[in-house]
């Protein structure tokens, strides 16, 4: 099989479409990328962005939710979304040959969803237990809560699942509006993986997707509001089995350069490996944790690195004393320049793998046309992380030295 490198196109309506061709793969995916998430909600609307996300699957003007769960599985594919801060990707993985029938269902969700009050009603609930169930689970809802202190007050800040009273209020004419404002042939970015030609997708894509109202979003809340993460230090007792910790700082955003050294940076102190260097110093050499990870979350705007672990309550000041020293060194300039080599080699061995991975692949590349206009490609991306010095590590592991952090225990 030869995969080619993406490539892009644009119809009259302003709408992009990424296309990157598999020749002789078995399967295709298709998909849009709206540029619209959590931070485009107004006041009083937390939540809407991914509940209509959930909603769009519940009928359209020709098509009743049942109908639409059947269209891709009844020839083996399969229909998804999800939603981010600034994002809602829908897509379809299917059999090659079904690419029309997923390009015409996905341009009817986008273009004539009704959001019957009926089906509202019944995935009210679901969503309801979405929320419910990432609070049962604090290791992860400690992220959000993370976010909500360290964003605020730029639109980014809140949950993307809002609240269950939220939640509640939330009505069909709501949704229809949350569509009418975001999805717009300028917001949105199609993509298609697969054995089909450029040539044939962008006539499916234009033929379908015409009816997409003009133009880029109308109310614009996340972009250009700029923030600054505050310092903070909040600790909640809960009733759990063990404490959870996060430690963070604000850091470059998505179309600032400095992102792939702090991807860089995150990968080294706790990447996925086992040799980083927190879970050296906190699991290996001291059985302190079962788990410790660094993060990045990347906004238009800005972005966070975090680290997380979870551990025993009386464990909590060294594990955070330890995370400190490691940021300390590396912000003294205590790591060679052979380690770094090291780790660059390490870093860009993990994304070549990860470029293998055609939907991962993709979507990355419809993100990127999204959000910067244009596409990264492996060879780009190398070249920006063999540029990193260790003085760009230690400007980004600096504000590291006295993060902000949020902790879950218990009495």
């Amino acid at each position: 099989m030869t995969v080619a490198e993406p490539e892009v196109v644009e119809f009259d309506n302003g709408l992009r479409l990424v296309h990157i061709h598999q020749r002789g793969s078995g399967a295709g995916i298709f998909g849009i990328s709206v540029r619209a998430g959590s931070a485009d909600e107004l006041p009083g609307e937390e939540g809407l962005a991914h509940f209509v996300e959930h909603t769009l699957f519940k009928g359209t003007a020709r098509r009743s939710s049942w109908h639409i769960i059947n269209r891709m599985e009844a020839v083996g594919g399969e229909l998804n979304a999800f939603t981010s801060k600034e994002e809602t990707v829908i897509y379809s993985v299917f059999p090659s040959g079904n690419a029309p029938r997923a390009i015409e269902l996905i341009a009817d969700l986008t273009i004539n969803s009704r959001f019957p009050d009926k089906e509202l009603d019944k995935e009210r609930e679901v969503v309801i237990d979405e929320i419910n169930s990432y609070r049962d689970n604090p290791s992860e809802a400690i992220f959000d809560d993370f976010e909500v202190y360290a964003l605020s007050p730029a639109p980014t800040a809140h949950n993307i699942l809002g609240t269950p009273a939220g939640v509640r209020k939330l009505t069909s004419a709501d949704c229809r509006e949350f569509l009418r404002r975001n999805y717009r042939s300028e917001n949105i970015v199609a993509f298609y993986s697969g054995p089909q030609t450029l040539c044939h997708i962008a006539q499916q894509v234009s033929r379908y997707f015409d009816a997409l109202p003009r133009g880029a979003k109308e109310c614009v809340v996340s972009e250009n509001l700029r923030y600054d993460v505050a310092l903070f230090n909040r600790t909640e007792i809960m009733r759990i089995h063990q404490t959870h910790a996060i430690l963070g700082c604000g850091g470059p955003g998505l179309l600032d350069i400095r992102r792939h050294a702090m991807a860089l940076l995150a990968n080294i102190v706790g990447g996925p490996g086992m040799n980083s260097l927190l879970n050296i110093e906190l699991r290996e050499r001291r059985g302190l944790v079962y788990s410790v990870e660094a993060s990045t979350a990347f906004f238009a705007d800005g972005g966070l690195l975090t680290v997380y672990f979870g551990c025993d309550r009386h464990d909590l000041d060294e594990c955070r004393r330890l995370c400190v020293d490691v940021f300390r060194s590396i912000a003294d300039g205590n790591f060679t320049e052979r380690r770094l080599e090291l780790a660059k080699k390490q870093y860009l061995g993990q994304l070549a793998i990860a470029f293998e991975n055609k939907e991962n692949r993709i979507m990355d590349a419809a993100r990127a046309v999204l959000f910067r206009g244009a596409l990264s490609s492996y060879n780009h991306i190398r070249d920006e992380i063999k540029g990193v010095t260790a003085e760009h590590l230690a400007a980004l592991a600096l504000p590291m030295c006295e993060p902000s952090s949020l902790v879950f225990t218990y009495k």
